[in-house]
């Protein structure tokens, strides 16, 4: 195989490689990106918030009238784990959240708990929910001494639900508070710098105005068929209200909060969170008269650490793919298109040199003449070719040419040398 040939073939594969790059960052930019930028299957956080409040001393039930503490410490607890269906288009979040005081042992501290499931869209970050799929469910509150397995409800969830969409907008989305059991919008409202990490903040109202005042509280939704959680009825001296000691009067529990999201605007992820909810009972919406809990929690400074790196780790994942990825291939394709390109461009001079006159000249005479290689004087000049002289013929052919002299006249002593020595006499 000559030098044309490969060179030839040379040319032809790095021009192959050159194209497959560029296709290759083509497709990572456009169809790959897309089909990333998914909520992860491998959700598994533990998420704290901490603030006071004023909250019901569940032992005062037993006593002659309610008591409620002010300014308790409080913790709320949200535990994030994948469930099943979990799959390339859908991811159910299993999410088990509880409030209590901090200064109170065991259940006698234990204010709210409940545990939700909703199955979301990975793109969208929406509920998957139809009239046939409630896209979720919700567990039915135990006593204190219920070992009862737990009860999933069915309960349709709509609107996001714990985090929000890859590549979040400035607007407002709808998302779903599972006590309330719908969904309420959270409000874009300007952008900030949370730990390093630029995020959007969405403020949702839950039966307060934007000014935090109580305007629209929400009756209680029971998960029980009596309605015993959201209705009690009991004495006016057990409740603590004006009126006859003895008087049965019946409460509804109400419910209103205000949250606050900082949210990454790249992965969705909510990075902090700020939580005002207040449970009360009364005999009129918007005349609360005995409190639950009226508490205001936010996320710890180790969950905001935690969620924001868990956004960046995101956020590298998607740049690597969508970004760093075409980058470099385009960047090495084009290398390798103008590397393939002089390959042929040599190539195409090696075969038109080898059909030239002079194919017994090495490669060195190729290279200089392709202007690659400075000729060496001396060492490398080419060597003239002489014609060699014939010898003169006599005019007259027929004439014998004069005959030499004999061999020993034409032959002298060296200068300096004597006669011969005789030969030495025989002996007689």
């Amino acid at each position: 195989m000559n030098r044309a040939v490969m060179l030839r073939m040379a040319a032809l594969g790095t021009i192959g490689l050159g194209a497959a790059l560029l296709m290759a960052a083509l497709l990572l930019s456009t169809y790959t990106s897309s089909r990333i930028a998914k909520i992860p299957l491998d959700i598994d956080a533990t998420l704290i918030r901490q603030g006071t409040g004023s909250a019901l001393d569940s032992a005062s039930l037993s006593g002659d009238h309610v008591v409620v503490n002010q300014n308790v410490p409080l913790v709320s607890q949200q535990q994030v784990t994948v469930e099943s269906p979990a799959n390339a288009d859908v991811v159910t979040l299993q999410v088990g959240t509880s409030v209590r005081r901090t200064d109170k042992q065991k259940d006698t501290g234990l204010l709210l708990a409940i545990v939700d499931t909703v199955t979301l869209n990975r793109k969208t970050a929406m509920a998957v929910s139809d009239d046939t799929h409630t896209g979720g469910a919700v567990q039915k509150p135990r006593g204190l001494n219920d070992e009862s397995p737990p009860t999933a409800i069915p309960l349709r969830h709509e609107g996001l639900a714990y985090r929000f969409p890859f590549h979040t907008e400035k607007k407002s989305y709808p998302y779903f508070d599972p006590i309330a059991q719908k969904a309420f919008d959270a409000n874009y409202d300007s952008q900030e710098d949370v730990n390093g990490l630029t995020t959007y903040r969405f403020t949702q109202n839950v039966g307060y105005g934007s000014d935090g005042k109580l305007v629209a509280p929400i009756k209680y939704p029971s998960l029980y068929a009596g309605d015993e959680d959201g209705k009690i009825t009991t004495t006016a001296a057990m409740w603590g209200v004006p009126g006859e000691p003895g008087e049965q009067i019946t409460m509804n529990r109400y419910y209103a909060a205000q949250r606050t999201f900082w949210v990454d605007p790249v992965t969705g992820t909510i990075v902090k969170e700020t939580e005002r909810a207040y449970h009360y009972y009364a005999r009129e919406a918007m005349k609360p008269e005995v409190t639950l809990a009226d508490y205001k929690v936010t996320s710890t400074e180790e969950t905001v650490e935690s969620q924001v790196n868990t956004a960046r780790d995101e956020r590298d994942r998607l740049a690597l793919w969508s970004r760093v990825l075409p980058i470099t291939f385009t960047a090495v394709g084009l290398i390798a298109l103008v590397g393939g390109g002089l390959l042929a461009s040599f190539s195409l001079r090696t075969e038109s040199a080898l059909t030239e006159p002079g194919l017994d000249r090495d490669d060195t005479d190729y290279f200089r003449r392709a202007g690659l290689e400075e000729p060496v004087p001396g060492a490398e000049a080419e060597t003239e070719k002489l014609p060699t002289q014939r010898p003169e013929l006599p005019a007259h052919p027929e004439s014998p040419p004069p005959p030499s002299p004999p061999a020993s006249s034409s032959v002298e002593p060296p200068p300096g040398s004597g006669p011969p020595e005789p030969p030495p006499a025989e002996r007689t």
